[in-house]
């Protein structure tokens, strides 16, 4: 049994299951997935839940932020990490922010003030480290808009800083970097047939997260400029390179990051490169 998080984590997740080889899908309305994959089941709930269904045993595995785990305190196994969001593939950010005309330069101005926030017990143990005590309210959403008339700050979550600066909002600190995690029960991990199903699962989501930012390259290549060429390649590992039916050329194929390829396919071509192809992946295991 597999939670899956329901809200701004919900189609990301469900485009990183069909990368890694799962067809999930579900009614507008339905939290019940169907997976085409007999050894699976699941529900769509919030992400802020997960970690503590998961703990209870209703799930047996299941994917949520750093963030839920660490303000649940739930006693889990945390599989593998899976550096992706709504937006990007970057971590996120909870921090602590004020209005840009607020007077408070540190948590230290913030005595006796108001906070709002959905991660109240980070941000009471965040203030608690600092020796500050505050009233920290829980917030339902839109917390941005209760400052200053409501609360005199807020702890909120970040990933680009885009809302915030919309919003005239300025950070003051940064409590905690959180990142997705595939996490288990663990009654669940130490039933072999269970845990050996969590570990592929985990596997083929991590191999479709690597191939996120990575592409193949193949090219036809003078086999004279061949040692030049390959210089050019900064690849997964050595490049495979075989020979073709026309003599004095060779087939090179590698693996290397998306964000270089507009700088070494000019370069591939000055040094007389041809039929080079780029082509999406899959899949990346290590």
């Amino acid at each position: 049994m597999v939670g899956l998080p329901k809200g701004s984590l919900e189609e990301a997740t469900l485009r990183l299951f069909g990368k890694a080889g799962f067809r999930i899908s579900r009614g507008s309305r339905s939290y019940k997935p169907s997976i085409d994959d007999d050894e699976l089941d699941g529900r769509f709930v919030r992400g802020q839940e997960i970690s503590r269904y998961v703990e209870h045993g209703y799930f047996d595995c299941g994917l949520t932020g750093r963030d839920w785990i660490l303000e649940n305190e739930s006693d889990v196994v945390e599989v593998c990490d899976l550096l992706y969001n709504r937006a990007s593939l970057r971590p996120a950010y909870w921090v602590l922010a004020v209005p840009e005309s607020s007077p408070v330069k540190s948590v230290k101005d913030l005595q006796g003030k108001r906070i709002a926030t959905e991660v109240v017990n980070l941000t009471r143990n965040f203030l608690r480290e600092q020796g500050v005590e505050a009233e920290v309210e829980f917030s339902w959403g839109a917390t941005e808009v209760k400052v200053p008339d409501l609360v005199d700050a807020i702890v909120d979550l970040t990933e680009t800083g885009s809302s915030l600066r919309a919003n005239k909002l300025r950070v003051v600190e940064t409590l905690l970097e959180t990142n997705t995690k595939f996490i288990a029960n663990r009654e669940s991990w130490e039933n072999p047939g269970k845990r050996k199903k969590i570990e592929s699962i985990a596997l083929l989501l991590k191999a479709a997260l690597e191939a996120e930012s990575k592409v193949g390259l193949k090219l036809n290549a003078p086999a004279d400029r061949l040692e030049t060429i390959l210089s050019e390649l900064p690849s997964l590992r050595n490049p495979t390179v075989s020979p073709l039916s026309s003599d004095g050329w060779v087939a090179v194929e590698t693996i290397v990051d998306e964000t270089v390829v507009r700088t070494i396919i000019p370069r591939l071509k000055e040094n007389g490169a041809e039929g080079i192809i780029e082509y999406p992946l899959n899949k990346v295991v290590r």
